[in-house]
């Protein structure tokens, strides 16, 4: 445990839900843990016990991404785990495949003339529909144009980044035709709680999380994560986006909840002092910020800060979200007046100080 861990509470941290099991966390929530095949090994996903238009079920939060592994351990969770009840409702904090991924495929295993609807934010899934219907090669914009714009010349990892292309589609291959939109401070009844919408940006279009009064339980989504950042990118769809500055004032709406709140993350274990998380995350983004700008003193490219953040070897899919976050803390800077940027002859952004 890091130190900055260590300033947090764990209730739950004597052992992690077996694969395709559920483990109760507070009441009528359960707790579900599945595997993803990168270097953010898992994601969280959490059962309440509903009814919800009529019938008794599970609202299912996240789903994780269409793969053999994890739809194998969705088949066991629906024959063993659910208490011979249906799912009635799927609700999704946000569009990144290990969130979104299985959602159509969930449904399609409920009953036909009764299956559990998908409630996410607007922006989350129109954002979701734009990225699983894009075709591989011709999915909107020219990614190598971005990045060699930011100062990236290494063709292996140019390639590699291209062939992202399906990426999307592959990891989420269907998502429902309809959904209900759900929206900030709107209130949701699931179970025996009330659950207040919070939305947040900066991670993804429009995340939502839920906060349960009754039970002062927040489901915090990528949000709030106890032991990594959430990511922060600026991607070749929204080149001109400023995610750092919104995702730091998003997590401030979080602060008049308790701090004794039960927090459950989509990655890490569930935790408790979220108010000392969210200085810990303002803290992490500022040093991030000065450390960016005092290597601003000259001009810097995008690719020139990424060795400056991240001081390890980076693969391919490990660079796409480096790139985009020393992207991200640069327009932070530039748009808050402390560096200017300039573009040169053959194109490329370097940003200095102002």
């Amino acid at each position: 445990m890091n130190p900055l861990e260590a300033e947090l509470d764990y209730p739950f941290a004597d052992a992690l839900p077996d694969p395709g099991r559920k483990r109760p966390v507070a009441p009528g929530i359960w707790w579900v843990r599945m595997p993803l095949p990168f270097a953010l090994d898992h994601v969280n996903l959490w059962l309440l016990r509903d009814r919800f238009d009529g019938r008794d079920g599970w609202t299912v939060i996240d789903c994780g991404i269409a793969s053999d592994t994890i739809q194998g351990l969705w088949r066991q969770v629906l024959e063993t785990e659910l208490d011979g009840l249906p799912i009635v409702r799927i609700l999704c904090t946000h569009m990144h495949p290990d969130h979104l991924g299985n959602a159509a495929w969930l449904q399609q295993r409920m009953p036909a003339d009764r299956p559990p609807p998908l409630w996410m934010t607007l922006g989350e899934y129109a954002m979701g529909r734009v990225m699983q219907a894009a075709l591989p090669g011709t999915d909107g914009p020219d990614t190598t144009t971005h990045y060699t714009s930011h100062g990236l010349t290494d063709r292996a990892y140019l390639d590699s980044l291209e062939r992202r292309s399906g990426y999307f589609s592959n990891l989420v291959p269907d998502i429902p035709d309809t959904y209900r939109r759900i929206s900030h401070d709107e209130t949701i009844a699931i179970g025996d709680d009330t659950w207040r919408v919070i939305t947040g940006f900066g991670h993804s279009p429009e995340h939502a999380a839920l906060y349960g009064e009754r039970g002062n339980v927040l489901i915090a989504g990528d949000m709030l994560l106890p032991r990594i950042s959430t990511n922060v990118s600026v991607h070749a769809l929204e080149p001109e986006a400023d995610p750092v500055r919104q995702f730091l004032r998003s997590i401030r709406r979080f602060a008049p909840l308790p701090d004794d709140a039960l927090v459950l993350p989509s990655h890490g274990r569930p935790f408790k002092r979220f108010q000392r998380r969210i200085e810990q995350l303002v803290e992490h983004h500022d040093a991030r910020l000065a450390e960016v700008l005092a290597h601003c003193a000259s001009p810097r490219t995008a690719a020139d800060i990424v060795p400056i953040m991240f001081r390890r070897p980076l693969d391919a899919h490990q660079l796409f979200f480096a790139f985009g976050e020393a992207l991200a803390h640069l327009h932070a800077l530039w748009y808050d007046g402390a560096l200017r940027r300039e573009r040169d002859a053959d194109g490329v952004y370097r940003f200095q100080a102002a």
